[in-house]
């Protein structure tokens, strides 16, 4: 079972996007999610496209799940000239109440 724990959350997710606003690791911004049951599992889902897998920290404490991305640039060529940027950079977080039953021990990341 999963808790919400910031109601604010969705609006400060729209302000950023509406001023354009990137995520520091300060303020980071939030991140789109899915949960879902499957059988015995919880499943949370993530969506974080061109997140390098080295640049995302996941880290579980008593019953808090916390994942920690960043989005960092593409590398260009020098003779690269950028035309059009739409997808955000910055640092991306997400934390959730676990619930005290869930066995955290055997939290995986795909």
């Amino acid at each position: 079972m999963l808790m919400r724990t910031d109601p604010f959350r969705e609006l400060d997710r729209l302000a950023q996007q509406l001023t354009g606003v990137t995520g520091t690791w300060s303020r980071p911004s939030a991140m789109p999610m899915d949960a879902y049951r499957e059988g015995e599992e919880y499943v949370i889902a993530l969506d974080l496209p061109g997140v390098a897998k080295d640049a995302i920290d996941i880290d579980v404490e008593r019953n808090m799940l916390t994942v920690r991305a960043e989005r960092r640039p593409a590398a260009k060529a020098d003779d690269v000239q950028m035309e059009l940027s739409e997808r955000p950079l910055g640092v991306f977080s997400r934390q959730l109440v676990l619930a005290d039953t869930l066995d955290t021990e055997h939290i995986t990341a795909d």
